[in-house]
């Protein structure tokens, strides 16, 4: 299958829902070759469909056309997964400007916040910005997906660090004044590796009225990484020093699912796999000195986590319900109304 929209994979996730069948869709995060290839495998050995997912950091650490050129190589060698190139948390036009001439399928316009990614904006702030960006994606065939209320937590430079759950009310309002195809809404995730000091508490009740109220757009689930205790020991077991803290455990995110969230993002999970793994090979083979040994080790492990994760949400065995909605096709479909 060619490279398709995000939205051509929140339908799938959208009819499913409606079916009685929900499932969510991961949206992963990339920044090296690693772990693109531990996504990719992933998702080939479950069948699932899958949202790549690039921050604004990585295409700067990775100088954007490096990574525009491993994430196509992921899709040129995976013919049979139904993959979506999405940009993460975009603070302005430009930057979704930018991710389009690079051949990325969706966007994120974060205009929960202002440009400078950390000070909370109003609503009518959000629905110009978001509009803006509206405008010009869906000119392009290219999904939109905008955010209402804000996170805890900071991750990758982005975040207050001040929760504000959404208003589901409020929710309808800015889908039907910005015509998102998906939205990100507050329910009391976090940011980063350090969520939560205690259990987390989650407000079913936004999702439930989201989905009653929204129910042809896809919701999104920021700060979703469930932080594995296993993963924080592993690395303080060979040299670390991470806190412990708590993520959204997967029963949680199951019960999201259940509500009607669509995709959830995991970004913290793939990063302590990742050094987790890392860390115990070196210890455990002080002797080795060949960069692709460790690199190895860590994309194994990517590829672990990620495919526990594509079978939780019950994306495995997905692939077949995705229709291949590309850019030609979404844009004719814009342009219909």
């Amino acid at each position: 299958m060619p490279l398709v929209t995000s939205r051509a994979i929140l339908e799938a996730s959208l009819e499913a829902f409606r079916a009685g069948r929900p499932f969510a869709v991961g949206a992963y995060n990339v920044n090296n070759m690693e772990q693109m290839q531990g996504i990719m495998r992933a998702a080939k050995e479950t069948n699932s469909p899958v949202i790549v997912q690039v921050s604004r950091g990585a295409l700067k650490y990775a100088e954007d056309k490096y990574l525009r050129n491993i994430i196509m190589a992921g899709v040129e060698l995976n013919p049979e997964v139904p993959i979506a190139v999405h940009l993460d948390h975009g603070n302005n036009l430009e930057a979704v400007k930018r991710a389009i001439d690079l051949g990325f399928t969706s966007v994120m316009i974060d205009g929960s916040l202002l440009e400078d990614g950390k000070t909370p904006s109003d609503f009518a702030y959000n629905v110009r910005v978001t509009s803006e960006v509206v405008k010009y994606a869906h000119d392009r065939g290219v999904s939109v997906e905008g955010e209402l209320g804000t996170l805890g937590g900071i991750e990758d430079g982005v975040g207050s660090g001040k929760a504000h759950l959404t208003d589901p009310d409020q929710a309808v309002e800015f889908v039907e004044r910005t015509g998102v195809d998906a939205l990100a809404i507050s329910i009391g995730t976090s940011h980063g590796a350090f969520k939560f000091k205690g259990e987390p508490k989650i407000s079913f009740e936004v999702i439930k009225r989201c989905r009653e109220l929204l129910p042809n757009t896809a919701l999104v689930s920021h700060g979703s990484s469930s932080v594995p205790a296993e993963l924080i020991e592993e690395i303080n077991r060979y040299g670390g020093k991470l806190e412990h803290a708590k993520g959204v455990p997967i029963e949680v995110l199951q019960q999201a699912i259940a509500y009607g969230i669509n995709k959830i993002n995991v970004d913290t999970d793939i990063r302590l796999a990742a050094t987790a793994a890392t860390r115990k090979f070196l210890a455990e083979h002080p002797e080795k000195f060949d960069q692709r040994d460790y690199a190895g080790a860590a994309r194994e492990a990517i590829a672990r986590e990620i495919a526990a994760r594509m079978r939780a949400f019950g994306t495995a065995g997905r692939a077949p319900e995705v229709k291949p909605l590309g850019l030609e096709e979404m844009k004719a479909r814009y342009a219909r109304g």
